[in-house]
């Protein structure tokens, strides 16, 4: 009998247990596309086990220094428009996938973001006007569709640095039209310094750190790399209360993708799937089971799966790759 007894406290331990543990956020990030989406392009994600989206909706600007942010228009694909981030979210919600909506700036010829700075107090008060009027519509959008998460902005160190009074109010604001959760995209070598994560509900991190500089890195030399930035996150987390949210996070399968993994320079071509197949794994052998660790978006999944990675691509995406089932089976274990 007294047996009997401990075996049901201890059931009843692991069901309450299981019950009260977040699952964790296994994501993709869903790139835009000319067309509107299909359930045929749902089902490879299904097939990943993924649990989340990220939709990336697009504002242009001319240059670092222009004040001005075109959106919701005509020149763009139907997938960066608030109609497009709709369809797209509703068919994701449709199939039990949860959305992160992600508006994002791009700067014309692809320049960094984070180096977007004004001129003037001028320049500066009329971007912060575009800037607004693009993320709260997209917040609204958010809303609407009832997404699980909204990110208020992606690598833009200099204009939080420049302009901190203004990000604390843009905060405020958003929490007005949007009660879902909110983060901010940072990079993996800015997160330290955004001001405002205690606002927030996760740390956001674009998730490059350096891995190895070696043109295949093993899997035991990038789970050593690891060690040390696992205690930068950790610190980072336990000072806010917050858990981190890798917001972007991936390799290339290419020769010294772990060197400078943010890296999408086309001249970077001689295919290596055993260097992104071992940084992937020992990502997920050290990050994945964390405490403090909230999940992540796979940078990047196209929708047109069976036109698009294969054996003979350099570039991110894991899909067609090796890397791809063992994406899957992580993915599946942290359901």
């Amino acid at each position: 009998m007294i047996r009997r007894s401990l075996i049901l406290i201890l059931v009843n331990f692991l069901v309450l247990s299981c019950a009260n543990k977040t699952p964790l956020i296994n994501g993709v990030s869903f790139v835009a596309s000319q067309h509107a989406v299909s359930q045929e392009n749902i089902n490879p994600i299904i097939a990943l086990n993924a649990n989340h989206a990220s939709i990336m909706p697009f504002g242009f600007i001319q240059d670092l220094h222009h004040p001005k942010i075109n959106f919701n228009t005509d020149r763009q694909w139907f997938g960066e428009t608030r109609d497009g981030a709709k369809q797209y979210i509703d068919l994701l919600h449709q199939n039990n996938i949860q959305v992160m909506l992600k508006p994002q700036i791009w700067v014309w010829r692809g320049e960094f973001t984070g180096l977007i700075e004004m001129k003037t107090e001028e320049d500066w008060k009329q971007f912060e006007e575009n800037y607004s009027a693009f993320i709260l519509d997209f917040a609204t959008l958010a809303e609407e569709t009832q997404c699980a998460l909204f990110c208020i902005g992606t690598e833009l160190e200099l204009f939080i640095k420049n302009r901190p009074e203004y990000w604390n109010q843009l905060i405020a604001d958003i929490r007005k039209v949007y009660s879902g959760k909110i983060t901010y995209a940072a990079n993996w070598d800015e997160y330290k310094r955004t001001p405002f994560w205690k606002s927030l509900d996760y740390i956001g991190v674009d998730a490059y750190f350096p891995i190895s500089e070696s043109r295949t890195p093993t899997f035991e030399e990038s789970l050593d790399k690891w060690k040390d930035w696992k205690v930068e996150l950790k610190g980072i987390s336990d000072h806010n209360q917050k858990k981190i949210l890798f917001t972007e996070y991936g390799y290339r399968s290419v020769d010294y993708g772990g060197k400078e993994p943010w890296m999408s320079d086309r001249s970077m071509s001689r295919v290596n799937l055993v260097a992104q197949s071992n940084m992937y794994k020992a990502l997920y052998e050290s990050v994945w089971g964390e405490d403090w660790f909230a999940g992540g978006y796979i940078w990047k999944w196209f929708i047109d799966d069976s036109k698009v990675g294969g054996y003979d691509n350099p570039m991110f995406t894991p899909q067609n790759k090796p890397v791809e089932k063992m994406i899957s089976e992580y993915y599946l274990n942290y359901q």
